[in-house]
């Protein structure tokens, strides 16, 4: 593996997580310190002091220059300076909330190390820091992954514009006639050209697979059909630029692609911020549907004005505009099907157009192409309160007696089950519940409601029972709920019950990991489920790490493993289920060392 492969944590597992995407959040993991906090230091090591050159012992003449002797510079101590200074610089902006501008002065740091002449790379001091980076730059990473509440992360969604533009769909002579005839009929503010390319893709989105992809996009796009039309006649752009939505995520707030573009308009990290859309470890906002809308349609009427011309907008949209104004320059052509012809855009941005035309003459035509009977979803109503502290969504969903699931569905931009701490948040309920929640959140105290929740009470509940399942005292339940030694409790009633931080209920329970690591020794063909197995770790769900062979580190690969225990109360024979996502990213971890004394080795 040559050294410009390795990226620091970039491996599939890490990339998952880190990204956008919409993994789960460990619960009762061992805590690392908030990610608020400072990243560990990181000590340049320092050289030898270089010997002063001694004077002359016989006097100058005055008419002999004086020769300064300047000391001669350490390449090692100034490696670990720059790589020092990269590494601080990515602890800034990962405090600041910028994962993935962090992420990238951290792997530079790890490649300045990596990349440095053999001599120096051999240094004692050189291998020592590299070992040191590798373990401190574990830590904001994993930081990164949680907080202190120990709820999940939203999990993100494929974008289907990954499915379909790894397509090279044959053009049927039936149906590009067909579609050259509806062309001359349909009413578009967005030109339609129908080409090979175009015809193709029509014949694909015929075919079943396709047929399906598109239908399911149609029915959830009614939702926000109405929205997106709105927004897009405000900024003047055509109305069927909908149908870019519909091709890069099918209208889903939580799409995820390939290279991290994220959300129902697919931004990357970067562009999103520069139209204005926040994203940090509780927000990301490229997954707001009104939000990002607004953001998509002032990008592409920039576009447009920047290129005259909505084909190479639309181009430029999907690969950046660097590359379609590079491409114009040199060919000299500001024209879409030229710069097509002569295969100087990416792959990708060569299918992005026919695609998208595509999909808009057979959504306009939907009758021709047996997608007139789809069930288009409603919009749906919300109320929003504007909250200034942290709240759990479970905690808010008991406060109006809805599900945690119904709560993420109108709040997609949310990371996690919490609202942001130390900043305001528009959090949006089902319609006509604002005012119950007001009322029944005042009763909690502002820092507890990440931790604290209701409990609705049930026929035989006890004061002591509801203690036990919610891992707290029978003191702390009367006291907060003002009952006496001998009160009864009245079933449909709600009761407050105080968590102490860092503590959930047993019905919110994942699997508790051991504190002591299992050696555990990796076999040619390991795959993060057959660690599992191996552990028992109970039912496969995700496998999120491919095969990792130990026989590339050269190295013994004895890998320490926090195994999971089984939930309080559970039988001791039920294999408890393992969290995949974590001991992937253990077993990453430990990756990277190996790899890094492979080096080492080699060097």
């Amino acid at each position: 593996m040559g050294i410009k492969k390795l990226k620091l944590l970039a491996a599939p597992t890490l990339a998952l997580v880190l990204a956008g995407t919409a993994c789960h959040t460990d619960k009762n993991q061992a805590k690392l310190p908030a990610p608020q906090a400072n990243a560990p230091a990181m000590t340049a090591a320092t050289s030898a002091p270089v010997p002063q050159a001694q004077p002359d012992p016989k006097p100058i003449a005055p008419t002999e220059a004086q020769t300064t002797i300047q000391p001669k510079p350490d390449p090692v101590t100034e490696l670990i300076a720059k790589a020092e200074s990269e590494y601080q610089a990515g602890a800034e902006k990962f405090k600041a909330g910028d994962l993935e501008a962090a992420k990238r002065s951290f792997d530079h740091a790890m490649d300045m190390l990596l990349q440095s002449p053999p001599e120096v790379r051999s240094d004692e001091r050189v291998q020592h820091e590299l070992e040191r980076v590798l373990e401190t730059v574990n830590w904001p990473t994993l930081a990164a992954l949680q907080s202190d509440n120990p709820a999940p992360q939203q999990k993100a969604e494929p974008a289907p514009i990954d499915e379909v533009n790894d397509v090279t769909p044959p053009v049927d002579p039936n149906v590009k006639a067909r579609a050259e005839a509806e062309i001359k009929a349909t009413h578009s503010d967005l030109p339609l050209m129908l080409t090979d390319q175009v015809a193709g893709f029509i014949n694909y989105f015929s075919t079943t697979k396709g047929h399906d992809t598109l239908q399911h996009a149609l029915e959830r796009g009614g939702r926000y059909r109405e929205m997106i039309e709105s927004t897009l006649r405000e900024q003047g752009v055509p109305q069927e630029l909908i149908y870019l939505a519909q091709a890069e995520s099918g209208f889903h707030p939580l799409a995820l692609s390939r290279v991290g573009a994220r959300g129902m308009w697919q931004f990357m990290s970067s562009r999103a911020r520069g139209y204005g859309l926040q994203h940090n470890l509780w927000v990301d906002e490229r997954q707001d549907p009104e939000k990002s809308t607004r953001a998509a349609a002032r990008h592409l009427k920039d576009l447009y004005n920047q290129f005259g011309d909505w084909y190479l907008a639309m181009a430029a949209y999907n690969s950046g505009p660097g590359t379609v104004q590079s491409a114009v320059k040199r060919t000299g052509y500001a024209d879409f099907w030229e710069l097509y012809r002569r295969n100087v855009l990416p792959k990708e941005t060569r299918n992005y157009v026919p695609i998208i035309l595509a999909v808009t003459i057979m959504a306009k035509n939907p009758a021709q192409y047996g997608l007139d009977d789809i069930s288009p979803e409603q919009p749906v109503p919300y109320d929003a309160v504007t909250v200034d502290y942290s709240v759990d969504l479970r905690l808010v969903a008991q406060c109006i007696d809805v599900s945690p699931a119904t709560l993420q569905d109108l709040n997609p931009s949310l990371l996690r089950l919490t609202t942001p701490k130390d900043q305001t948040f528009e959090l949006r309920l089902p319609a006509g519940t604002r005012d119950r929640y007001l009322s029944a959140i005042a009763a909690i105290p502002p820092g507890m409601r990440e931790w604290w929740r209701y409990h609705d009470v049930a026929e035989g509940d006890t004061v002591a029972s509801i203690a036990r399942s919610y891992r707290t005292t029978p003191q702390a339940i009367a006291k907060e709920n003002h009952l006496q030694d001998g009160d009864e409790l009245k079933t449909d009633t709600k009761l407050v019950i105080p968590i102490p931080p860092g503590k959930h209920a047993a019905t919110e329970d994942s699997a508790s990991y051991a504190r002591l690591t299992t050696r555990y020794k990796v076999r040619r063909g390991d795959t993060v489920q057959t660690v599992a197995d191996n552990l028992r770790t109970g039912v496969a769900v995700e496998v999120v790490s491919g095969t990792i062979n130990p026989h590339w580190f050269g190295v013994p690969a004895q890998w320490p493993i926090a195994t999971p225990l089984p939930p309080s109360g559970a039988d001791d024979e039920t294999p408890p289920a393992i969290d995949y996502a974590r001991l992937g990213r253990e077993m990453w971890a430990i990756y990277g060392r190996l790899l890094a004394k492979r080096r080492e080795v080699a060097a």
